[in-house]
């Protein structure tokens, strides 16, 4: 069983910044992506970031340039550095890693992130 354990979601004013962390344990032999979506009640989910295990970085348009993935490969984590927040960016953060043997994908519990003034 894999276990994703998501932390650092909250309540920030426009322009502030968050970071986002999600830790992945269990029976997980090697994670090749790691990532992020979001979902609102209107947009629905929406992706945000991939991370590849060599470090190469994809991002959705609308956080091009204020979002930061990062990953810690021997504590199996990724991060979200997020910043120049937006009332748009307020939605519930989800993580995901993709099993590199498997090829299964697992989810965290997804943390809520709240940009309001």
């Amino acid at each position: 069983q894999v276990r994703l354990v998501e932390s650092g979601g909250g309540l920030v004013q426009p322009g502030g910044s968050l970071r986002l962390s999600c830790a992945a344990s269990g029976s997980i032999f090697s994670i090749n992506y790691m990532g992020w979506y979001r979902r609102t009640p209107g947009n629905g989910r929406e992706w945000v970031a991939t991370i590849r295990e060599g470090g190469s970085t994809n991002y959705a348009d609308s956080v091009k340039g204020r979002f930061a993935i990062s990953r810690d490969n021997p504590k199996n984590t990724v991060y979200l550095q997020m910043n120049s927040l937006k009332p748009d960016d307020t939605a519930v953060y989800y993580c995901y890693v993709t099993d590199r043997i498997t090829r299964n994908d697992y989810w965290g519990q997804g943390t809520q992130v709240t940009v309001s003034s």
